[in-house]
């Protein structure tokens, strides 16, 4: 590339004699095999980086020295790699507008270098319109962590290290086996009712987080100057600023700064764990102690070590890769890449002139940039269909950070800047058929168009069975998908009482047969009637007792398989007339019955009419024909794909769940009213019900009837992105105002 050696303001510059400040600290680093220099200015910790040669340069500057000296001396040294004019400049106005450089300058030459001050205006810009990941800095913590630090210090090393390791593998061990049961408490954190105890959890782990980054900071000689509240999409999250590891001369130290927070989390998840394997099921320290396990483990892992957000994983690939400031480099890829191929800008400086480090750039882009545009859309639906006030300003205002506020920018680029003063009008026009094209490809290319609900196992044609008679249960003869004859035995039941009162009640009827007999015998006619009707009585008794004895044994009412509920659970356990033991049904006459939001009822009937699906209340069936395909994944069986066809759709809305399992107290995804059912069965919007089979006769064999099931609509008639997501969003706000 050739660079323009000379600048029209260099008479600005040239007799300046500036200097780094006196406090400034330099440390040398290595990447990718080369070496940098991070200039440290620990009263403001600003940082900034310079190559081998800027630094000598820098060197030259002593504050009697001016810079036209300087400049003649690189150049006398370094020949075609000496800084040009521009890139002297360039290197000055940084310097002097991170707090690094001391300068005696003129009104005119401080307003040039005054113009590198516009990337610190659209830091804070940025930092003012991206409210949902808003800091608000309180208090300086570095005088708690130099009491803190010393105390915590002998387990600050490689021994501390393997301690934690081996902790971590102890309880990984002891918690696996409690799978299933960790699983099932995890519904309880959609929960609106937990939210409270959730955000205070939530708060305390992520204090011990942003402690063990600073602990760790100070124990490697780091400082950490501010601490405060962040905001990420209104949770407030603590914040430190462990940011003057990124002059550590050894990535090893930066890497640890940044993994200390999660250590901390994952020894708290640890200690949490252990608490929740010690308590008792359903108490406030178990919820407590879950909650704490999940923030400190799966969320930790899933946001702080993503390297797609800019937390912990980022700082920590950028160091593993050895590729500094990987986010705003690979941005700068990506616009130098459009400025060059695109625009054709002449002497577009690169961004670096290593192959392995545009590729990982190159990626790193690409990849942040689509999960950025994930993250926006998901995060909008969901606040906008939560709070919707709140949502909808929330989403104005990052779609004006992320979105208006660039294409602003492009707007200003293409209209005054000096790089495009020969061909403006070829990137006016070249701006407005990629911008067309890509809305195009947005607007018209179709899609699949999934929608996405969820349901259980359940059987219209079961049988339930329970208990004929009291009695504690003495023996099980069926388990949970075992298949079982009519007449077969499930439970024996045992009642001493039931017992006692048969021998007793024989007992009087033979006493009342023997007295009968005598009677007769003496001819006393009034005696023996009235013997007679204590003998019917008693009689009657016995029957009645040895009906309830028969039922002591509880039996099959019909072939099938054992389901809802396990037998074996009340063994040994005293059980009262009526209570429901399990349910006997034939798996093959198992189905799935789905909730569906009424948002989706346009497609949901228009479909089903179309096509001829069944459409009606109670027993109005028909032959659904193939609107849609649906895909199912039990919850117990997530690997397995099971396809269904759709028998009936209930066209009326219910507020009246299937099953609790499909509410927020259950893990589902309905809002629960809880004051009209505790039980949380009904929901506060209704939904309409859809009764779906497997096109396998076979694929519900062995499931149990409550399973929460995962559906996946996909309409025959595609879409594109941009009409699903503004189908999406229409729905999402749909009933809250007039769209």
């Amino acid at each position: 590339m050739e660079r323009p050696t000379f600048s029209p303001f260099w008479h600005r510059v040239r007799s300046m004699t500036p200097r780094l400040r006196s406090h400034v600290q330099v440390t040398r680093q290595f990447y990718r095999g080369r070496r940098w220099f991070v200039a440290h200015d620990p009263t403001s910790n600003h940082f900034y980086r310079l190559s081998p040669v800027g630094y000598d340069l820098v060197g030259l500057l002593d504050g009697r020295r001016t810079v036209e000296e300087a400049w003649q001396i690189a150049l006398s040294k370094f020949g075609d790699n000496a800084p040009t004019q521009p890139e002297v400049i360039e290197l000055l106005g940084q310097l002097y507008n991170s707090n690094l450089l001391q300068v005696d300058a003129t009104p005119e030459t401080e307003q040039l270098l005054r113009r590198g001050q516009q990337r610190v205006q659209k830091r804070l810009a940025q930092r003012a319109l991206s409210i949902m990941y808003f800091k608000l800095r309180l208090i300086n913590p570095d005088p708690l962590l130099k009491v803190v630090e010393p105390i915590m210090r002998p387990v600050l090393n490689r021994w501390g290290l393997l301690v934690w390791a081996g902790f971590v593998i102890y309880v990984l061990s002891r918690l696996l086996p409690e799978w299933d049961r960790l699983v099932a408490q995890a519904s309880s954190l959609t929960n609106p009712a937990n939210w409270g105890w959730v955000l205070v959890v939530f708060v305390l782990l992520k204090l011990w987080h942003e402690l063990g980054h600073g602990v760790v900071c100070r124990r490697l000689g780091g400082q950490v100057p501010e601490a405060g509240v962040m905001l990420l999409v209104l949770l407030p999250s603590p914040y430190g600023d462990a940011s003057s590891a990124w002059s550590f001369a050894s990535r090893w130290p930066r890497l640890a700064v940044g993994a200390g927070g999660m250590l901390f989390e994952l020894f708290a998840a640890g200690v949490a764990g252990l608490v929740w394997l010690s308590v008792d099921a359903g108490s406030l320290a178990s919820e407590l102690s879950f909650y704490a396990l999940f923030s400190a483990s799966v969320a930790t892992v899933l946001f702080n070590a993503n390297p797609l957000m800019k937390f912990d994983g980022y700082y920590m690939l950028s160091d593993l890769l050895e590729v500094p400031n990987l986010q705003q480099r690979s941005q700068q890829l990506v616009r130098n890449f459009f400025l060059r191929t695109v625009y054709r800008v002449p002497n577009v400086k690169p961004v670096t002139d290593l192959a392995g480090e545009r590729a990982i750039l190159f990626i790193y882009s690409w990849a942040s940039l689509a999960f950025r545009i994930f993250v926006f859309l998901s995060i909008t639906l969901w606040l906008i269909g939560t709070w919707f006030g709140v949502g909808f300003v929330l989403a104005i205002w990052s779609a004006a950070a992320w979105f208006l506020m660039p294409l602003g920018m492009l707007v200003h680029f293409l209209a005054s800047s000096p790089k495009l003063a020969e061909r403006r009008g070829r990137a006016i026009a070249l701006t407005i058929l990629m911008i067309g094209a890509g809305a195009a490809v947005i607007g018209l290319v179709p899609l699949p168009d999934w929608r996405r609900a969820t349901g259980i196992v359940d059987a219209e044609q079961r049988s339930g069975l329970f208990a004929g008679t009291d009695g504690f249960v003495r023996a099980v003869h069926a388990r949970p998908g075992e298949r079982i004859a009519k007449g077969e035995p499930i439970l024996e039941l045992e009642n001493p009482e039931l017992d006692a009162r048969l021998a007793q009640t024989r007992a009087e009827i033979a006493e009342f047969e023997a007295q009968l007999r005598m009677n007769r015998a003496q001819g006393d006619v009034a005696s023996q009637r009235v013997v007679e009707g204590q003998l019917a009585v008693g009689r009657a008794t016995l029957a009645e007792l040895e009906r309830q004895a028969t039922e002591l044994i509880v039996r099959s009412p019909r072939d099938g398989v054992v389901a809802s509920g396990d037998p074996f659970s009340s063994l040994g356990r005293f059980v009262r007339r009526g209570e429901p033991v399990c349910i006997v049904l034939e798996p093959r006459e198992a189905t799935i019955h789905a909730v569906v939001d009424q948002t989706e009822g346009t497609w949901l009937f228009a479909k089903a009419s179309q096509h001829g699906a069944a459409v009606g209340v109670g027993g109005a069936a028909g032959v659904v024909g193939e609107a849609y395909r649906i895909e199912m994944r039990l919850a117990s069986d997530v690997q397995r794909v099971l396809v269904g066809r759709v028998e009936r759709v209930v066209p009326a809305g219910q507020a009246v769940l299937p099953h609790p399992s499909l509410g927020f107290m259950g893990g589902g995804r309905a809002e629960i009213d809880t004051q009209a059912d505790p039980g949380g069965r009904i929901a506060k919007t209704e939904r309409f019900s859809v009764f779906i089979t497997p096109e396998d006769g076979e694929a519900l064999r062995g499931v149990l009837p409550g399973q929460r099931v995962f559906l996946r609509f996909t309409l025959a008639e595609g879409r594109s992105l941009g009409w699903q997501v503004l189908d999406r969003l229409r729905k999402a706000v749909q009933g809250r105002v007039n769209l």
